[in-house]
């Protein structure tokens, strides 16, 4: 029972969730049995395409086709199909990003197969094919049945550890007849953030709400989270007002994060910010208003003025940084 993956990059360079969904594979197929074979679409190099194997790879099958660099979701399933078709693969596993979020619907309905979006746990295998998800915005788990011939499994991001295996990974062309019409998306132009690690695969991230009263006053923010490494993030009202960029925003109907550790300052944490964060490995919260919801939610706590608190956190983390 081979385990074929979606391997989403950008520019051309794989990232985190790449590689978290490949070793999720590894894992999978050792429970299945059958290789690992690695889907990747657009332009990627010799180079790039070799470090797929280190983590658990054993096969890559490139669609090298230049109008693959921008996504389309038509185009991608239909790709994506053919590897499968071509591998001969039961279980298709992708990241659930905003590109796997598209892909993995429409593959599961092309092959008729059972699909778990949000998968937090590896396959259960001891009786039937269970997999394990968040329900009701992380308040609770389901065991989904996936009684299908082919199988498909999307993974909560940043959920599963990432640790090289070794190893190397043949390639393979993946030849697809696409016609005009797959290609529905004209590609215009795009605005890439540069400089930052993405919300989604940040290890630490600095967030902050209304609290903090106007844009002019982000710099504390902003110098807590250099001092930290973490990437800032924003509750959906302060992107709605335009203090901060709405890719930062973090929520129900934002992103959904799950970083080692969430510094929340001045949000109250609502149930509708709560969804997107309260998957936290450790949430720490700032706010003066006591009685603030996030606090129980929170880990740590802190009941105080942000703009007093937080300039001595900053000094206090350099200190121990040295």
């Amino acid at each position: 029972m081979s385990v074929l993956v979606f391997v989403d990059h950008a520019q051309g360079t794989f990232k985190k969730n790449a590689f978290e969904a490949i070793n999720y594979a590894a894992k999978t197929a050792e429970k299945t049995g059958g290789d690992v074979v690695a889907v990747v679409l657009g332009s990627a190099s010799d180079s790039e395409l070799a470090t797929l194997g280190n983590y658990g790879a054993t096969q890559i099958l490139h669609c090298n086709d230049t109008r693959l660099d921008h996504f389309c979701a038509k185009a991608y399933t239909k790709a994506v199909v053919a590897a499968v078709n071509q591998s001969g693969a039961t279980v298709i596993v992708v990241s659930a990003n905003n590109n796997g979020k598209a892909v993995a619907p429409m593959v599961a309905a092309q092959l008729k197969a059972g699909i778990v979006a949000g998968a937090v746990d590896y396959p259960n295998t001891t009786n039937g094919f269970s997999i394990k998800k968040s329900v009701f915005s992380g308040k609770a788990f389901a065991h989904v049945n996936i009684n299908s011939d082919k199988k498909v499994i999307s993974l909560t991001p940043n959920t599963f550890a990432v640790a090289a295996v070794g190893g190397t990974a043949s390639v393979q062309a993946l030849s697809v007849d696409f016609a005009d019409t797959d290609f529905g998306v004209k590609f215009v132009s795009e605005d890439v953030v540069k400089g930052e690690v993405p919300l989604s695969e940040a290890e630490r991230v600095v967030s902050g709400g209304r609290g903090l009263k106007g844009p002019e006053n982000w710099g504390i923010l902003e110098d807590l989270a250099k001092a930290m490494n973490a990437t800032l993030a924003c509750s959906r009202p302060v992107a709605d007002a335009h203090w901060r960029p709405h890719h930062e925003h973090v929520g129900q109907t934002g992103g959904t994060i799950r970083p080692n550790l969430y510094v929340a300052v001045g949000i109250s944490g609502a149930i509708q910010h709560l969804a997107g964060v309260n998957s936290s490995k450790t949430i720490v919260v700032i706010n003066k208003d006591a009685d603030a919801p996030f606090f129980k939610a929170a880990d740590y706590g802190v009941v105080g003025d942000a703009f007093e608190i937080l300039p001595k956190l900053t000094e206090a983390v350099n200190k121990a940084k040295g």
